[in-house]
């Protein structure tokens, strides 16, 4: 399929791709295992409660279209995403993301989703199958690739190659790495499921030859994802990458430079998709004050890279030619009629340096944060599962635990490929 519908729980939450107006979506990033506390700032690892946090901040969050969950403490490691799936999709009106992290799992995140009220015509959850670079397949990502289909869910299809280590140091072959991978999925998809909506979904690291570090948002890796996104959308494909994103472990001067750098990249290279939302450290950390602030800055993105129009009636000939001089263009009709229309930040600031310091210097940052607490503290949105839904997908988990940790040595470690 050319186009893919990503259902919410009610049809106000739906998400069609392409959009209309050529722009794009965001995700919230997925797999963090730290968290940084809203209020405090403080570092931590993140816990299975977190996972509401995370939920009521993106709710309220208009440019993020869907949720992906974090791996989370608090439960075991080995159910993780299961127990995380469960909370997330019991909180949040809005389209989430699968993430199994063994083959036994996944029939339990499409169960949860099912008992959710996803169904084949309205999948309310879609699921992430990844390449195990360079050029494998592990069994768990081909069973959720069918498993998937049968259910009716779209596939992000996922290539990870870090240049230098799993794909070759150059951009061009990191690039190359995963596009080879991802049309392999798309091969496999026609097979396996046929009529299954996939999504191409590149994201590249960059190995750092001096530490060995996989790197995030340094210019080859951003270099890497247009490149990817411009060869997948000839192809195509609907795109998804990396939009936000930094290599930095706070939310500081330089995570706000990399994730404007890396969203402008790859925004104009055509993504549908930008993923990262509120992610940091290479992936690892989420922080709700970043997700607000990405919010914002995806606003930003998506009014920059939309083309201005050229006509005559933008250019107002009429008045450019009749203003004399000393003149001004504030009283203007064309002024009037337009002055409305300009992007207008919620949490980037423009005041003068004298509200400023009678503000105590509060800027951006603490603007985010005063909006994340306000969400983290609003009401749930309608359409959640009911009472009865929620105890079915409680007894889920508790039947995935049951079935899957007495397993625990033989799945811990486990790597199966084709």
């Amino acid at each position: 399929p050319k186009t893919v519908t990503l259902c919410g729980k009610r049809p106000e939450r739906d998400v069609e791709l392409p959009r209309a107006d050529f722009g794009f979506i965001m995700r919230t990033g997925t797999g963090a295992h730290g968290f940084v506390e809203p209020d405090t700032g403080r570092y931590r690892n993140m816990d299975i409660s977190d996972v509401a946090t995370i939920a009521a901040v993106a709710n309220g969050l208009d440019e993020v279209g869907f949720i992906a969950h974090p791996f989370c403490y608090g439960v075991h490691e080995l159910t993780s995403d299961i127990h995380a799936v469960g909370e997330l999709v019991t909180r949040t009106d809005k389209h989430i993301w699968l993430q199994p992290y063994n083959v036994e799992n996944v029939e339990y995140l499409i169960r949860i989703v099912e008992a959710a009220g996803s169904t084949p015509a309205r999948p309310i959850a879609s699921m992430i199958v990844c390449s195990f670079s360079p050029l494998e397949f592990k069994v768990m990502d081909v069973e959720a690739l069918i498993q998937a289909g049968r259910a009716g869910l779209p596939v992000h299809a996922c290539s990870l190659p870090s240049a230098g280590g799993t794909a070759p140091l150059s951009v061009a072959g990191n690039a190359l790495m995963a596009v080879a991978e991802i049309i392999a999925m798309v091969t496999m998809a026609h097979v396996l499921a046929p009529g299954t909506a996939v999504i191409g979904t590149p994201l590249m690291f960059t190995l750092d030859m001096a530490t060995g570090r996989a790197l995030h948002s340094c210019p080859e890796s951003l270099q890497a994802k247009a490149l990817a996104v411009a060869a997948l959308r000839d192809l195509g494909l609907l795109t998804h990458t990396y939009g936000m994103g930094s290599d930095t472990p706070d939310v500081d001067g330089q995570s706000m430079a990399e994730r404007a750098m890396l969203g402008q990249m790859v925004a104009l290279a055509g993504a549908d998709i930008l993923g990262g939302v509120g992610q940091l450290e290479t992936a690892t950390v989420f922080s709700p004050v970043q997700a607000v602030l990405d919010d914002e800055l995806g606003a930003f993105l998506r009014a920059l890279i939309q083309s201005p129009e050229i006509d005559d009636a933008a250019l107002n000939w009429e008045e450019v030619r009749e203003v004399g001089i000393g003149a001004h263009f504030l009283a203007s009709a064309h002024t009037l009629e337009h002055c409305r229309g300009q992007y207008r930040p919620r949490i980037f600031q423009r005041m003068g340096r004298d509200d400023y310091e009678k503000a105590g210097r509060a800027g951006a940052f603490e603007a985010a944060r005063a909006r994340a607490l306000e969400l983290v503290a609003a009401p749930p949105p309608p359409a959640l599962p009911d009472a009865d839904a929620c105890r079915e997908i409680a007894a889920i988990r508790a039947a995935a635990d049951a079935d899957i940790l007495p397993k625990s040595r033989k799945i811990s470690g486990r790597r199966e490929v084709i």
